[in-house]
């Protein structure tokens, strides 16, 4: 077995150099990066930051899913806004004993997933740190014209969500409780797309050119679901000033996740699980059914915008039980 060679062994120079190899030649070598974008066209800047413990461990995230995670989910805060990526700066704070190999595969993760979206690695920094911290500031541009913010959401628009909401949840427990009987009696297949779900979420880029489209006609208020998709509803409902009544029974909860738990958790991971990265927008009823039109089988509307600015979900028997703050995710 080949002697393991930690981040101490190598110097922070040639650390680099081994980082180099992920990032356009072009670019790098200088204090900074220099980047063109579309004139008439805003920047925007998003960043994640991950840290061991808390956002990824070695019992659930092999580090090449660690890489990948932490790009999608600053593509993901472009996507929410509109915005085309066009390059991210990753900054490393890493342990010293920390193994080249998880370094290296770390950054494989990071090239498959900012290549699956066409975006370069363009910098970043590295520093010595008791705690693994990858840190990503992620650039896009959009049309000031179709910048979408959580602050346009109006009465009477449907609340549109795209994808399924709970398998990021489902797939960690999974992760962490195999064994169960619950998970046992899981299809192999259904278990799978559920830790991918957790492991490799997919920012949803690939709506842009449809929403883009949109919002030149109509006004377009979103956000993704990161931390959840009742925590997406009850900040766009405070930021623009409304409230929102969900139908449970539409929920966007996949055919794996209902086989692998009853309603009742589905709907609670559904709601309160994050990690989703999703996209949750609020628009006017026509273009709703547009967006869904363009996007068949990968959207659905949950429920209603209103001048009431309680925000709740209807159960399905003339109940309306109000979403928690509290059970959504808070770093404090």
């Amino acid at each position: 077995m080949a002697d393991v060679k930690y981040l101490k062994d190598f110097g922070e120079a040639e650390i680099l150099r081994r980082l180099q190899q992920f990032c356009p030649a072009e670019i790098i070598g200088d204090d900074g990066a220099v980047l063109a974008f579309p004139p008439q066209e805003s920047l925007v800047v998003t960043t994640d930051i991950l840290v061991d413990g808390v956002h990824f461990s070695d019992r659930t995230m092999p580090a090449e899913k660690v890489g990948w995670r932490a790009v999608a989910a600053n593509l993901s805060d472009l996507a929410a806004m509109g915005a085309t990526p066009i390059g991210i700066t990753v900054g490393l704070s890493l342990p010293p004993e920390t193994p080249m190999l998880w370094l290296d595969q770390l950054y494989q993760g990071m090239a498959a997933c900012l290549s699956r979206y066409n975006t370069p690695l363009v910098g970043g920094d590295l520093t010595r740190s008791p705690v693994k911290t990858v840190a990503i500031t992620a650039l896009g541009t959009v049309s000031p014209n179709r910048i979408i913010q959580r602050t346009a959401a109006r009465p009477g628009d449907a609340i549109v969500v795209t994808g399924h909401h709970g398998d990021s949840r489902a797939g960690l427990e999974l992760l962490l409780e195999p064994d169960t009987p619950a998970a046992q009696g899981l299809a192999a297949g259904d278990r799978q797309a559920l830790i991918d779900a957790h492991q490799m979420p997919l920012p949803r880029l690939d709506a842009l050119n449809y929403l883009t489209a949109l919002a030149l006609t109509w006004p377009l208020a979103g956000m993704d679901s990161s931390d959840g998709l009742a925590d997406a509803v009850l900040q766009i409902c405070q930021c623009s000033g409304v409230g929102a009544v969900l139908q449970a029974d539409q929920l966007p909860i996949s055919p794996a996740l209902r086989r692998y738990q009853p309603p009742e958790i589905s709907r609670q991971w559904a709601l309160y699980g994050g990690e989703d990265f999703q996209l949750v927008l609020c628009l006017p009823t026509l273009a709703a059914q547009s967006l869904l039109q363009m996007l068949p089988g990968q959207g659905a509307i949950i429920g209603q915008i209103t001048v009431d600015q309680t925000v709740a979900i209807a159960d399905g028997t003339g109940r309306k039980i109000p979403l928690s703050r509290s059970e959504t995710f808070q770093h404090f």
